[in-house]
């Protein structure tokens, strides 16, 4: 999970590393139902609005990420179609779909804890999210908690394996 881009940006904040514990949270809940550990926060003004983990595998649903399922339920809690207000917090670097849902639903800040360089959307193998033609850029902050964020992944993918040092 690491040797993707890093691009400089500010401190997390105190806010920040409270919405990444949430995002673990739920990536540590979704060990032990046999998901792919990423678990993702919508907050707003502070407020946990949504939070949520891979439902992939339980689903049979590969849209089934956790930023897509806090996403929607972010909208429906807020009755909005829109989340500028909102932050955005996911222990992986979000893939393709995600990062369209996350430029769609106008997504004011995303933070993210390891990088993807096999699918990440957000500055490993492109940069969706600020990509100069879309009409929503959102902030972007990568690599909060990103060592801890890595070695959950890591351990699921090691254990699945019987392996626990290969990713």
């Amino acid at each position: 999970m690491t040797g993707a881009p890093r691009r400089a940006g500010p401190a997390p904040s105190e806010e920040d590393l409270l919405g990444m514990e949430v995002a673990l949270r739920n990536a540590r809940a979704a060990v032990s139902l046999g998901e792919v550990p990423v678990g993702a926060a919508l907050v707003r003004a502070g407020t946990v609005v949504a939070a949520a983990h891979n439902e992939t595998v339980a689903a049979r649903d590969p849209t089934r990420h956790a930023e897509m399922l806090v996403i929607g339920e972010g909208l429906r809690a807020l009755e909005s179609d829109r989340l500028l207000d909102c932050a955005l917090y996911v222990t992986l670097e979000p893939c393709a779909q995600c990062a369209g849902a996350i430029v769609l639903a106008k997504v004011g800040r995303v933070v993210f804890g390891a990088w993807d360089p096999k699918a990440g959307m957000v500055g490993s193998l492109h940069d969706l999210l600020r990509h100069p033609r879309l009409n929503h850029r959102p902030e972007v902050l990568g690599g909060v908690r990103e060592t801890e964020c890595a070695d959950l992944l890591r351990d699921f993918f090691g254990t699945r394996r019987g392996n626990p040092d290969s990713l």
